[in-house]
């Protein structure tokens, strides 16, 4: 069915609306599991009052409806670990950098 590469290039496309990169860059994603067209996506945030939470939810469940094969997506939210730049993969790091935002 669907296959786990395929559903984190979805989430590739989904941006930090607030940052220039992915969320998968800015290392928001703390899980990813798929099992018979369900995904079960594990995020979080970089702060629990981030006025971008809905967009990225939204964004993230209608990217992955959009992988073949997937009929149900569930969202958990988390909270611990706490985020922090440590998270950022290089890809990440570098967009930062590239904009001026200092890592």
């Amino acid at each position: 069915m669907e296959h786990e590469a395929d559903l984190w290039a979805a989430l590739q496309d989904v941006h930090d609306p607030e940052m220039p990169i992915s969320i998968v860059d800015m290392g928001l994603i703390y899980g990813l599991e798929a099992h018979d067209g369900s995904v079960h996506v594990k995020l979080t945030f970089t702060a629990m009052g981030c006025p971008a939470m809905e967009f990225i939810l939204e964004d993230v469940e209608q990217r992955l409806r959009e992988v073949p094969g997937v009929d149900r997506v569930e969202i958990e939210v988390v909270w611990d670990p706490p985020w922090t730049k440590e998270r950022l993969t290089e890809a990440g790091r570098e967009a930062l950098l590239y904009w001026g935002i200092v890592t």
